[in-house]
């Protein structure tokens, strides 16, 4: 089957198929584990062509281990999610989840169980990672949203905390802290508290999340980057 094509229409987004970012996985000061965020292709769902997205964390401590999959397939036009694939393992939550969204119809399906209302122009966890980069994002705003496809999630709420510069094994980068908060288990949890390094600049690339567990800090710091929008250069921030 042909790779669908970007129409004319596609909402505009910072990023493209090809591209990777690698981190570090930290617990303080030590290398526990790797992560990526990979825009795969754009594939087809149903008809539609869609940005296919893949969210990776593993790693830990022996008493805490993380080994998270966000795989995500949304909209190119409208960003909204069409199909959404989770395999988390944190700690003593574990979950594997096969989601259908269909916005057209307003409805959702988990695996074989049968549909249930989802909210318009639904988003999850992966997508939103993507979606927020689309975002002006203005210092001292919150962004929130009801978006999350799972309506007992909502609201989302996007945080922007200040501009930073910060040096991560990639280079060193101008950046705007976000905190992204769900109403949902996991890293983006109220209780995860996590903040998120995005380049102020036109990619819009994570360079480094903290997420505050009970008992410390498991980090994430970009490593490398490829097949970013802009040409990337190690240790150039703008």
């Amino acid at each position: 089957m042909a790779t669908p094509r970007l129409p004319a229409n596609a909402a505009a987004v910072p990023f493209a198929p090809g591209e990777r970012l690698d981190y570090e996985v930290r617990f303080g000061s030590l290398k526990v584990g790797n992560g990526s965020m990979e825009v795969r292709e754009i594939a087809d769902v149903r008809g539609l062509p869609t940005w296919h997205t893949v969210f990776t964390i593993r790693g830990g401590i022996p008493l805490y281990r993380v080994n998270d999959v966000y795989e995500s397939w949304f909209d190119v036009v409208t960003l909204n999610s069409l199909r959404y694939h989770q395999d988390g393992d944190e700690g003593s939550y574990e979950r594997r989840r096969r989601y259908e969204i269909f916005p057209e119809r307003g409805m959702m399906r988990e695996g074989d169980q049968p549909e249930e209302p989802t909210v318009a122009n639904p988003l999850d966890e992966g997508s939103f990672l993507y979606f927020v980069r689309t975002l002006p994002l203005e210092v001292g705003r919150t962004y929130e949203y009801s978006r999350y496809f799972k309506a007992q999630g909502n609201p989302v709420r996007i945080r922007v905390l200040r501009r930073d510069t910060v040096t991560v094994p990639a280079g060193t980068f101008a950046t705007v802290v976000l905190q992204p908060t769900f109403q949902t288990k996991g890293i983006f949890s109220q209780n995860g508290k996590a903040e998120v390094w995005i380049t102020d600049d036109a990619r819009r690339m994570m360079v480094q999340m903290k997420s505050k567990l009970s008992f410390g800090s498991l980090n994430l710091y970009l490593r490398a980057a490829t097949g970013t929008r802009e040409p990337f250069r190690s240790g150039v921030g703008r």
